[in-house]
């Protein structure tokens, strides 16, 4: 097939009967990547995007340059201490992935950072490209490391597909130890004395549900089972608190959790309910000294923080009490502070709480930001890690002294190319959404853009996950080249608290389609925008899909990553991965024929019509466990089959799950690609949407 001709899907009718509704689904059979048929048809696919994408050759090597050159490619980050030792990672030019190392510990200061070299007296602990040798795909899915520091679990995946191999490393020898455990899940946790290591496990439909014990120098055969969560809706996990007292075994669906700790001494021992799971209650445990600090929302629609003693942990007397306008969203316990991160007015921030001393919240020099605390190992300590950014300014290090209550820079990601973050501005702008809700808007241009101007509006809107303001090399290319960057903070994400997650999903999920429609009308109207192309990926592609199904004149093109598209139908089939798991986001349209016919009024896939469509580029990976490659496939097929206008176009990594392509190189031509599209649908404007349909 000529890479000029797009590929017809064949129709192969599929009835399918839900609550007396029957629908055929012609394309059913793209769900089976076994059948030769199958790949046949992703490979024209791809054919046929590389050849409608052919003359954005030059654009995007120029792209992938631009990325390359602004990227210091030999670089470190701040090392974190733990223990006698300092913890970083390096990266070095031409190489894919990153390599993760430590140093022994002098002092409470990090080292000095060498840009180009390794630290004097390093140890590589993981190199992520020995690991990888000659695999198209690497990940990383554990490192951790015993709490006396000898030891190293890690795991790792080859395929994407987010099943991970676990595997352990004498640090004093370099040995890698006889245990190897396959098919496990994310994370882990050690017991004090790190003579067992604790992983999960996932089931048929990728749902993490059980927790393992591992006695290291034992068979993988002989481990124990602690835990085994037989709910479909829920998944479990297992941690340490931040002293590494406590070993602690979550359970957790959407909307409810439950939490059993473990004394980490006795790793053989039995664990014990904090509170029994109660339908609508989430809450989470932290220990401080004599004390454990639990965040809930019982009562309290944006949490509050509790204390609770250790011997009645499931007693909770309030700390921080529920309010109104502030969403709390995490706390870390250390011996002598606590540190609260929370949410207000569409932005994050950090709250302190010394022993003995006055709390207080942390000020930073930007309106316009996102801040949190990251790396803080460290449970006797003076100081908080804190990672911040803002749209025009790089990811930054700081340390905080608490009892100065003074911000230390120790690092800005340094961005080459002559950047300069004066040369750019930011802006929150309010959209109204039909129902008179006010839509918050985060903008980014370079100063001196004439508007109004091509725009790319970003959107997300699901699970209450946060779209908050970030810097992107990347993106640079685009605002250089006089696009200016927006993100919808719609409903359905958690930019404004609990509630605006709330009024965004199961019954209320058509927040989302609209308030983005509205944040573009505004910068359309408003004067910022003369076209726009839209973006979102995962859950923001199903939004992607239902704004082009309800707003298509809106958009001058489309483009939709890995694309929740196809949501009745993979809601609709328990045996999916996740699918049960998401009953409490988007509602049970197999048990109930309301949900049912209010997610078919929605779903992209289901009102895929003959209407005029913007040009879309479907971007997916064939190993994806999160979003089957299968959904954009379909609609694709459909759009093309259907609809008027497009180019419709889908481009399927053959190798790859969720994330995409995994070395850094691999990801910058990717990006590379994806922006050119975007330029060259922004320069070409909604008057394409008619010209390619005449």
């Amino acid at each position: 097939m000529s890479s000029d001709t797009p590929p017809v899907a064949k129709k192969v009718p599929a009835e399918r009967t839900h609550h007396g509704d029957t629908v055929i689904d012609e394309y059913a059979w793209l769900a089976d990547k076994d059948d030769p048929d199958t790949v046949l048809y992703l490979e024209a696919e791809n054919a046929f995007t590389e050849g409608q994408t052919e003359h954005l050759d030059g654009l995007r090597e120029s792209i992938f340059q631009e990325i390359k050159g602004r990227t210091l490619e030999t670089d470190l980050s701040v090392p974190t201490r733990k223990g006698g030792w300092w913890y970083y990672s390096r990266t070095e030019e031409g190489k894919q992935y990153g390599i993760q190392c430590r140093l022994r510990a002098s002092g409470d200061t990090p080292p000095e950072l060498k840009a180009g070299e390794p630290l004097d007296g390093e140890r590589v602990l993981l190199d992520g490209n020995e690991l990888a040798g000659d695999s198209p795909f690497f990940a990383i899915g554990t490192s951790s490391i015993t709490p006396d520091g000898t030891t190293l679990a890690y795991s790792t995946d080859f395929s994407g597909n987010e099943r991970f191999t676990l595997r352990f490393k004498n640090l004093d020898s370099g040995e890698i130890l006889a245990d190897e455990i396959p098919d496990i899940f994310y994370g882990g946790a050690w017991s004090a004395d790190g003579s067992a290591f604790f992983y999960t496990t996932i089931d048929d439909a990728w749902r993490p549900y059980r927790v393992h014990r591992h006695i290291i120098g034992t068979p993988s055969a002989d481990d124990v089972v602690v835990y085994e969560e037989s709910d479909e809706r829920f998944w479990v996990g297992i941690g340490l608190t931040r002293s590494e007292r406590y070993l602690v075994l979550g359970a957790g669906s959407k909307i409810t959790s439950e939490v059993r700790i473990l004394d980490a001494d006795y790793p053989t021992g039995e664990f014990a309910v904090v509170r029994p799971r109660r339908t609508g209650v989430e809450y989470a445990l932290d220990h401080a000294g004599d004390r454990f600090l639990v965040l809930h929302n019982e009562g309290a629609e944006n949490f509050e923080l509790a204390t609770a003693p250790l011997e009645d942990p499931g007693t909770w007397t309030p700390l921080i009490p529920h309010s109104e306008d502030t969403r709390l969203l995490d706390v870390d316990a250390f011996s002598d502070h606590v540190v609260v991160h929370f949410r207000r007015d569409g932005l994050t921030g950090i709250r302190v709480l010394p022993a003995g001393d006055e709390p207080h919240e942390i000020s930073f020099p930007e309106t316009i930001h996102a801040a949190e605390p990251a790396g803080n190992p460290e449970y006797h300590t003076g100081r908080l890690r804190l990672a911040y950014a803002s749209m025009v300014t790089p990811p930054s290090v700081y340390d905080y002294d608490i009892s100065k209550r003074e911000l230390i820079l120790l690092k800005r990601r340094p961005v080459l190319g002559g950047f300069e973050p004066g040369d750019y501005e930011q802006f929150r702008e309010w959209a109204v959404a039909d129902d008179g809700t006010r839509i918050p808007i985060s903008v980014v241009m370079k100063k001196g853009t004439q508007r109004p101007a091509p725009t790319v509006l970003y959107g997300y809107g699901s699970y209450e996950t946060s779209i908050d303001p970030s810097f992107s090399v990347a993106r640079l290319s685009l605002l250089d080249r006089g696009l200016v960057f927006a993100v919808a903070h719609v409903r359905g994400g958690g930019e404004m608290g609990r509630r605006w997650y709330e009024e965004g999903k199961l019954d209320r999920k058509k927040n989302t389609f609209s308030d983005f429609v509205a944040a573009a009308r505004h910068l359309d109207q408003g004067g910022w925008s003369s076209s726009i192309v839209a973006r979102g990926g995962s859950a923001g592609g199903l939004l992607m899909g239902a704004v082009a199904n309800l707003a298509p004149e809106e958009f001058a093109g489309v483009v939709a990553e890995v694309p929740f598209v196809d949501a009745l139908n993979t809601i609709l089939d328990p045996s999916l991965p996740l699918t049960v798991i998401e009953w409490d986001e988007w509602g049970d349209p197999l048990h109930n024929a309301d949900v049912y016919a209010y997610m078919k009024s929605y779903t992209p896939y289901e009102n895929v019509d003959g209407r005029t469509y913007p040009p879309i580029l479907a971007i997916t990976s064939l190993n994806d466990t999160r979003v089957l490659y299968h959904e954009p496939a379909k609609w694709i097929a459909r759009l093309r089959a259907t609809a008027g206008g497009g180019p419709f176009l889908l481009k399927t990594e053959m190798g790859a799950g969720h994330g995409g392509r995994s070395g850094r190189y691999d990801a910058w031509h990717e990006e590379a690609f994806t922006l050119s599209w975007i330029l060259d649908r922004a320069a070409a404007g909604k008057t394409a949407v008619t010209e390619e349909t005449k």
